[in-house]
């Protein structure tokens, strides 16, 4: 991670994916520790902030205000300025937060210290709270949920267990499903019995070390060399691991070096500082030497288990990972029994836990990743440590929003990766002005914070609670402002210590950013909410805090339709100024620059601007979804898409937008030349080379044409339904299902048969 080690794993070529060309052949991430910004980025940040505000109002006030002053104006034309005025007003403002917020993140980065290695040894020799790490999935691949789960067994934490939340319907009856399924359900078992070796080993060796007279010199310097024999087996243990891992993409890869490799020379180092100690005869204390031990049975001792709530009539089955994490943690600290009901299998809290079947352990602590996570070694110990400390007593939730992997073979997997290395950036300024959002995963939670918000009802006889909301596809969003309600805060870690992987194609990217954009605006009132309840407290919400959470729910609503009406709308040529160009100017010399930090292009902004525009659609439709349920208090269901040749089909009215956007961005050209408006026409002309290029590079001309083939032959086709008079003849009458009167009793007159229970089911 450091840069030193720039030795790759071998690659398998042929199982390899196709690489596109432009994208990037560099697998090394970036460095995990932010670098300290000069004093010039300081002072341009600082600049940038003043001439955006500068060149907006003198935008306002040499072109809005003069040409309603110079004389009499028609309705229309006044109608055509507010509303030009309110557009360059919301991007503006857009840009101004993104600025303030690279500000503060500028401000986090010269003032954070990394903990050394043995401050956090000699803490957690001492405290010990438990951590559970949840890994909510569904219909994922299982080498993706194995990585993901095996970088969370290998943390370097004393007590932490590890819990697959598969949320596959567990009845599934095609043999591929139910084949798949098995496999995902062996997981837990395979990677603790992987892991099984390597910890008896050290458990042993610690064992044998508690009966060592360290007060024997000779004795003490012998153990020296035995625990230096220890770490170079281990790291020994993890190459061999790491050389027998398939490398089939880029992700592949950084798992195989940044997980398994890191970790494999960090112990080597480890050990080889040892055998220089002895070497030089001098003397390790007695409580490094514990502290050391313990290192290896934690990094290879943790307790795994996979967890189905499907399985349970008495759980929540909403199809929504919010209601993944609730059902678990709602049975967090409690002994259960299972009894067996018409229904299914139902779990029946006991105080007796010896008569429990199932008993599951609470914990100080919640760890949440994505399926598609991987964490590096000192994810947890640096983020509990932080919890740990007592003036962060009041933080409910500390994460790193996630980084890119390096190295994408698609031209759009490495875009969406430049803007997430971007927001990473962004999400550390929010910390500094103590505006921090969860970003649902990587993010490790205090478990008393969740139960100051947690929510109850009865379903059926059975108590359901939410934790974590689940009104929106967003729900980490709405639970930041719940948690900030009661008084929390949230911070983001200014080290870069999880990764993620990117959409690699347009379909995928359809479905993420139409998650992003769904669920703003609906949970837009509960701000207002927090700024009246923290002004009665004495703690109002400072003005820059309000601006980046009004922005960050918002936005996304604002900044997409105001570039629709830019884009489509003739503004009068009057309204137009080279100063609104310079208000935006520094936004995108500040972006290029923060690209340029993070190894992309400053040519990457131009692609990132064209790329937002194809996404038009996809944002206003999230938008206007966040709207209608809002209106009809329906949740967005959750939906599947397609896939053909390992890639997922873009729905048809995304695939068409992006055409017709560039078809009226050159219909707007063209107009605007006969006219002779020529700060349109140059503007027109802008958009339609950023569209067409977009489309090209990410899309691609063969995809639209498949996409729109299978969205037009999908029209055709409508579901069979069987008729009755198809429907073979009821010789028997429905079988009476007793067990189901003892539990259901009478509904509505009538008594439920088994032939009805199964319908149900």
């Amino acid at each position: 991670m450091n840069g030193r080690n720039k030795r790759k794993a071998p690659r398998d070529t042929s199982i390899a994916r196709k690489r596109q060309w432009g994208t990037e052949r560099e697998t090394l991430p970036l460095s995990h520790i932010h670098s300290r910004p000069s004093n010039y980025a300081i002072i341009f940040s600082r600049l940038a902030i003043v001439l955006t505000v500068l060149f907006w109002f003198l935008y306002v006030l040499s072109v809005i205000l003069r040409q309603l002053i110079d004389g009499p104006q028609s309705y229309h034309f006044t109608l055509e300025a507010f509303g030009y005025l309110l557009v360059v007003t919301f991007l503006t403002f857009s840009a101004l937060v993104y600025l303030i917020a690279r500000q503060g993140a500028f401000q986090s980065f010269s003032k954070h210290t990394r903990v050394p290695r043995a401050l956090l040894e000699r803490h957690f020799a001492f405290h010990q709270p438990s951590i559970t790490v949840l890994v909510p999935s569904y219909s994922e691949e299982t080498q993706v949920i194995r990585k993901t789960m095996l970088s969370a067994a290998l943390q370097e934490y004393p007590d932490m267990r590890v819990v697959l939340l598969l949320d596959d319907d567990p009845f599934r009856v095609r043999p591929e499903d139910v084949s798949r399924l098995e496999t995902t359900r062996a997981l837990g078992y395979e990677i603790k019995a992987l892991l099984s070796g390597p910890h008896q080993r050290f458990d042993e060796a610690l064992e044998r070390f508690k009966s060592v007279d360290l007060k024997n010199a000779r004795t003490a310097r012998s153990s020296i060399l035995e625990i230096a024999e220890h770490y170079a087996w281990a790291a020994a243990w993890l190459d061999a691991l790491a050389d027998k891992e398939m490398l089939e993409d880029h992700v592949d890869v950084f798992f195989a070096d940044q997980v398994l490799r890191e970790l494999a020379k960090d112990l080597r180092l480890v050990g080889e500082a040892l055998v220089a100690s002895h070497a030089e005869g001098a003397r390790v204390s007695a409580d490094r030497l514990w502290q050391l031990y313990h290192r290896l049975v934690w990094i290879f001792g943790v307790d795994l288990d996979v967890f189905e709530r499907k399985r349970y009539a008495s759980l929540s089955h909403e199809p929504n990972k919010a209601m993944n994490l609730n059902s678990y943690i709602g049975l967090m600290g409690g002994a259960y029994r299972q009894e067996q009901t018409p229904d299914g299998i139902i779990l029946v809290p006991t105080a007796r836990r010896k008569d429990a079947d199932m008993i599951i352990r609470d914990s100080e602590f919640i760890l949440t990743l994505d399926a598609d996570s991987i964490l590096l070694r000192d994810y947890c110990s640096r983020l509990v440590y932080f919890l740990e400390q007592e003036n962060n007593a009041d933080v409910a939730v500390v994460q790193t929003p996630y980084s890119s992997f390096r190295g994408a073979p698609t031209r759009i997997e490495r875009l969406s990766g430049a803007t997430t290395d971007i927001q990473h950036i962004i999400h550390q300024g929010m910390s500094y002005y103590g505006a921090t959002f969860w970003v649902g995963a990587n993010a490790v939670i205090r478990k008393r914070a969740l139960e100051d918000i947690v929510e109850k009802e009865w379903v059926g006889g059975f108590e359901i609670k939410r934790y974590v909301q689940d009104r929106t596809v967003i729900e980490d969003t709405e639970s930041s402002i719940d948690l900030a309600l009661h008084g929390w805060r949230l911070v983001n870690y200014p080290e870069r210590l999880s990764y993620s992987a990117t959409p690699p194609d347009f379909g995928s990217l359809i479905i993420q950013r139409r998650r992003w954009a769904n669920g703003g605006l609906l949970i837009l009132p509960k701000l207002w909410t927090l700024l009246r309840e923290r002004k009665n407290k004495g703690m109002p919400v400072s003005k820059i805090e309000f601006m980046i959470r009004l922005n960050y729910m918002a936005s996304i609503a604002w900044s997409n339709l105001g570039l629709v009406f830019l884009l489509m709308y003739p503004y009068d040529g009057r309204l137009l100024s080279s100063l609104v160009l310079l208000a935006a100017t520094p936004y995108f010399i500040a972006m290029a620059i923060d690209l340029k930090y993070c190894r992309y292009n400053y040519s990457d902004i131009i692609r990132i601007y064209g790329f937002n525009l194809i996404l038009l659609p996809v944002n206003i439709a999230g938008t206007l979804k966040s709207l209608e349920q809002a209106l009809t208090t329906q949740k967005t269901p959750f939906a599947r898409t397609p896939k053909v040749k390992d890639r997922t089909v873009a729905a048809l009215p995304y695939v068409l937008s992006p055409l017709l956007i560039v078809g009226f961005s050159c219909f707007t050209l063209w107009r605007n030349i006969e006219g002779g408006n020529w700060g349109n026409a140059a503007f027109a002309g802008f958009n339609t080379f950023a569209s067409i290029w977009a489309i090209v590079s990410y899309i691609g001309i063969k995809n639209i044409f498949m996409d729109i083939w299978i969205g037009c032959t999908e029209l055709l086709y409508v579901e069979a339904t069987t008729s009755k008079s198809q429907q073979g003849p009821v010789t028997d009458q429905p079988r009476f299902n007793w067990k189901s009167v003892l539990y259901h009793g009478e509904t509505d007159g009538s008594v439920p048969h088994a032939a009805v229970i199964s319908k149900g089911k």
